[in-house]
C-alpha cells in the first residue's frame, strides 16, 4: 500500500500547483485534506479512513476560508472604484458653480461636473470621488495641514 500514501503527497503537490493558477485557495484547503490523508496513511490507518479524513479536513477548511475574510469577496461600485476608474482621486479646478452643477475642464475636454452632497462651493481644489456617465462627481479637496 506504499504507492496509496504517495496519491497523497502527489495530489496535494498537483493541487498545490494548480492553486498557484488559480489564485482563491480553495484547492489550498482540499490540498490540506490530502496532507491530512497522507499522515493517516503513515499512522496506518485504512484506506476508508484516509477518505473520511480527506473528505472531512478539506470540507472544514473551505468552510473556515468562505467564513474568513479571504473568503468573501467586496464588490465595489465601479463609479467609486480607483481600480477602474483611474480619474477617481484627481483633481480639478471649478471656475463657478450652478445649482451644484459645473462645466469644467479636465484632461484637455469639458466635463459635466456634479457636487458630492454635503460639500461647499467655495473651494479651490475639488477631488473626483466618483464618475456617472460622463459626469463627475466631486468633493472638496482637502488641504494638508502645515506646521
Amino acid at each position: 500500500m506504499a504507492t496509496g500514501g504517495l496519491f497523497w503527497w502527489l495530489g496535494a503537490g498537483v493541487l498545490v500547483v494548480l492553486e498557484l493558477f488559480s489564485g482563491t485557495f480553495y484547492m489550498l484547503m482540499v490540498a490540506l485534506g490530502f496532507v491530512a490523508a497522507g499522515i493517516a496513511h503513515w499512522a496506518g490507518i485504512g484506506l476508508d479512513p484516509q477518505l473520511a479524513i480527506a473528505a472531512g479536513v478539506a470540507a472544514a477548511a473551505v468552510f473556515l476560508l468562505r467564513r474568513s475574510r479571504f473568503g468573501r469577496r467586496v464588490r465595489k461600485d465601479a463609479s467609486r472604484n480607483p481600480d477602474v476608474n483611474l480619474d477617481i482621486g484627481a483633481t480639478l479646478t471649478v471656475p463657478d458653480w450652478h445649482d451644484r452643477r459645473a462645466r469644467a475642464s479636465y484632461r484637455g475636454a469639458d466635463w459635466d461636473v456634479e457636487l458630492a452632497p454635503g460639500e461647499p462651493e467655495d473651494a479651490r481644489l475639488y477631488e473626483i470621488t466618483a464618475l456617472r456617465g460622463s459626469c463627475l462627481i466631486v468633493a472638496a479637496k482637502k488641504q494638508p495641514v502645515r506646521a
